[in-house]
């Protein structure tokens, strides 16, 4: 881990500010919600262009930097490998897509003889859903918990914490009054009972250390972050709006089984006043559907379950500055998931973010890769942009993630992925530089 000054950027011709983001983030390569949007909000204000602040002084702090994983081998010219697999989600499909990842080099596992792992046996792991909606809006709940068994399954024994987690942002979604909840009565599962709640009581009866934290409950709060002596659960916000239009926020919170974690900087140990950024691990799992402002809400769509929407209101509010890019510098200024995975078991291809029941369609498919945007593009073209063109309503064009005309998903895809590049990671929207591995075959 390294440490690394923020640098403040100042306003001016937008050319310049542009210019003077990319080196910095370059410099620093590893810093590196589903939030539904009203479906009234009118497109122009959430492309309107974002107003830079210059921050000041205060805002100049040291931050830790975890260090990008190391690479896998890839063959020549491939920037990022997407993982397919067929799956109905109570079945093996999530066993069969780590193994498919695992034979590519990729281990969920960090463990002796593994060549690429990804969970070590005392992580705490953030599975970062979509809660804010009910029915086939959410993330598949028999995926999380297939997730959440591959992960107690660790070789060398899980002895860490698992964090079923999002942010609804307490507006819009399907609960009374807006927002999210872990424990809805209608789920996106076979038995549409089961709740990520259920989930969570389930494995604590068995003895692990599994729960939630629906940061809806204080996603109104802002706080300073622990080493700064506020232990409240809340969100840390930056003063200063991001040349892509976002002011910068995170969760900080504290266990049930008191574990303090904060998004940007890891596991905070009271004891010796330092954080441990290595040992905090997010999945990403967003469920894959239209979005009625956005045309499509996937992996790098479901970061906006991170920010504090409430608390950024003004010129850099977070779900505004999505078709600006947003959400790329949000993955690199906060925490860069170790995996991302896509429910593709039922989608919805029209009228998303909410997704009824009777609105899904089901593809019993899942997909998986460390880039959020070649997965995000994968998914589009090969499964939701299908399956709404043979919708009425012509909504599969705007959704092509090679889309360049602003409005439309590749339009602000390849601003996000802009961001991550400036900041040095690996990603890509060519598909000539994608591995597709359909189960277990690479195509």
């Amino acid at each position: 881990m390294r440490k690394t000054t923020k640098t403040g950027l100042i306003a001016g011709a937008a050319l310049l500010a542009l210019v003077l983001v990319s080196a910095a983030l370059a410099e620093r390569y590893g810093r590196a919600q589903e939030m539904g949007g009203p479906v009234a909000l009118a497109q122009a204000i959430a492309y309107a262009p974002p107003v830079l602040w210059e921050p000041s002084a205060e805002a100049e702090a040291e931050i830790d930097i975890a260090p990008l994983p190391l690479p896998f081998a890839l063959p020549p010219g491939v920037v990022s490998a997407v993982f397919v697999e067929d799956s109905t989600g109570p079945d093996d499909g999530a066993s069969r897509l780590f193994a498919s990842m695992r034979a590519h080099g990729i281990d969920l596992h960090s463990a002796r003889g593994s060549p690429f792992g990804l969970i070590a046996p005392a992580d705490v792991v953030i599975l970062k859903i979509n809660a804010q909606w009910d029915q086939r809006g959410g993330t598949n709940t028999d995926l999380v918990r297939a997730v959440i068994r591959e992960i107690l399954a660790h070789p060398d024994g899980f002895t860490g914490e698992i964090i079923i987690a999002d942010n609804g942002q307490a507006q819009f979604g399907s609960a009374p009054g807006g927002g999210g909840s872990l424990d809805w009565a209608r789920n996106n599962a076979e038995d549409q009972s089961q709740s990520n709640m259920a989930l969570i009581r389930y494995f604590q009866a068995q003895g692990h250390r599994v729960t939630g934290s629906l940061w809806d409950v204080f996603t109104r709060t802002r706080v300073q972050e622990f080493s700064e002596g506020d232990m409240r659960d809340g969100f840390v916000v930056e003063d200063f709006v991001r040349p892509t239009g976002i002011t910068v926020s995170y969760p900080k919170f504290t266990t049930e089984f008191g574990t303090h974690v904060s998004f940007r900087h890891g596991i905070w140990d009271p004891a010796t006043r330092t954080y441990d950024s290595e040992s905090l691990k997010v999945i990403n799992m967003p469920v894959l559907k239209s979005h009625s402002l956005f045309q499509v809400t996937a992996a790098v769509k479901n970061y906006m379950g991170v920010p504090s929407d409430w608390l950024t209101r003004g010129p850099g509010r977070a779900h505004n500055s999505v078709g600006t890019g947003g959400m790329g510098t949000l993955l690199v200024e906060t925490r860069l998931p170790v995996l991302h995975i896509t429910d593709m078991i039922w989608i919805g291809p029209d009228r998303g973010p909410r997704v009824d029941f009777h609105a899904a369609v089901r593809t019993n498919m899942i997909a998986a890769s460390l880039d959020p945007v070649a997965l995000d593009y994968w998914t589009a073209r090969h499964v939701l942009m299908p399956a709404a063109a043979r919708l009425p309503g012509g909504r599969a064009a705007a959704m092509n993630p090679a889309g360049t005309t602003p409005g439309t998903f590749g339009h602000w895809l390849r601003l996000s992925m802009n961001e991550l590049l400036a900041a040095g990671v690996a990603t890509t929207m060519d598909p000539a530089q994608m591995l597709i591995v359909r189960d277990g075959v690479a195509q």
